[in-house]
């Protein structure tokens, strides 16, 4: 029986299989199909991200430097107001072999990753947790640690102490144990055009209701178009007025659900939830990687795979890193739905150099961003 069951592979995933393997635990992590694919996310990440990969890994994966965002309240060719830094505020990343590279450093603490394991059932019992898992493996072969499945060709049953659901917006641990729902679920759609472009801002529209839309350069990957909106609203008009209006033709259309507000509890008596499961994202941009290996790294250093009294520990410890930052985002967030007249005065006067972390909605209002706005 393994301590850990991780279920998902992504970052959040990757990262507490690794700390728990490194950490002596017994970890198996199943990924429903090859790490990394399909792509649902943008690859736009604060420079935190390289705390959490090897040294050698930052040039193969970085695309591009980023300075700043140009705020428009119109789309393309309005106005805009840029915020900015003198150094580089975030960088482009290859997001798939952002995926790939954390699930190898998981494998190399010790953890056993299987791809191509999608889990079916998850039945808690006083002692461990039991996941029944559908097997994928390619044309000719009997199963395994397949990559690149094709079809099911046989089921496992695997057995666990306690289970980590690091499964994504739409996860299979919390809606199978029936653990809450996160407070609300937007839709997200992104895609790319192949002409290279390595500018240092990105440009962000409010335009898309309660959301915005985003424009990312790439580097000589291209540039990435993306937007989201709450549920009802029609995502792929919106984003053919965003396209349409830069005049750009995308290819490599994906979309997916983003998870706002974590609900009351993430855990249950032998699991807990972990990143995009547990909405541990940002309210204002939608983004949860250095979130969720925040609260992964939390999972690792406080819960005991033998003592469930512990998941409380858990609880308590992600809320306590992150729980501010999520309720500033939140007001941060409001703002995309005042009135335009308001955004524009707002945007004027608050743009300009900044003394701003992306991922830390706390930082503006630190005493040092405070000043730059009073100066």
């Amino acid at each position: 029986m393994y301590d850990f069951a991780v279920v998902g592979v992504g970052p959040a995933g990757a990262r507490f299989a690794r700390r728990a393997a490194a950490a002596g635990h017994d970890v198996v992590a199943l990924e429903k199909g090859e790490i990394g694919t399909p792509l649902a996310c943008s690859g736009h990440v604060s420079t935190d991200i390289w705390e959490y990969v090897p040294d050698a890994a930052e040039s193969e994966l970085r695309q591009n430097r980023v300075r700043g965002a140009r705020f428009h309240v119109g789309g393309p060719g309005s106005r805009s107001y840029p915020f900015y830094k003198r150094e580089a505020v975030s960088n482009v990343i290859d997001r798939v072999e952002l995926d790939r590279t954390l699930a190898e450093c998981a494998r190399e603490a010790g953890a056993d990753v299987r791809e191509g394991h999608t889990v079916t059932g998850i039945e808690e019992r006083d002692d461990r947790v039991v996941l029944e898992v559908s097997v994928a493996g390619r044309d000719g072969d009997d199963g395994g640690t397949a990559t690149g499945a094709t079809g099911s060709v046989g089921t496992e049953t695997i057995e666990a102490r306690m289970v980590a659901g690091c499964d994504g917006p739409v996860s299979r641990v919390r809606r199978s144990l029936g653990m809450p729902e996160p407070g609300e679920t937007l839709h997200g759609v992104l895609a790319f055009d192949d002409a290279p472009d390595d500018g240092d801002f990105v440009d962000v529209h409010l335009t898309a209701p309660r959301f915005f839309a985003w424009r990312i350069p790439r580097g000589d990957a291209g540039v990435e178009y993306g937007l989201a909106a709450p549920p009802g609203e029609d995502v792929t008009e919106l984003f053919d007025a965003l396209t349409d209006a830069y005049d750009v033709e995308t290819d490599r259309f994906c979309s997916g659900a983003i998870p706002i507000g974590p609900p009351d509890t993430v855990t249950s008596d032998r699991a807990f939830l972990i990143g995009d499961a547990a909405a541990q994202t940002k309210p204002f941009t939608g983004g949860g990687i250095l979130y969720g290996m925040t609260a992964a790294d939390v999972a690792a250093d406080r819960i005991d795979p033998a003592e469930p009294a512990t998941l409380a520990d858990y609880e308590a410890g992600w809320r306590a890193e992150l729980a501010t930052e999520i309720r500033l985002g939140k007001l941060i967030r409001a703002c995309y739905s005042l009135p335009e007249p308001v955004q524009r005065v707002g945007l004027r006067a608050l743009s300009g150099e900044i003394g701003v972390h992306m991922d830390r909605p706390s930082s503006f209002f630190s005493r040092k961003q405070l000043r730059r706005l009073l100066s």
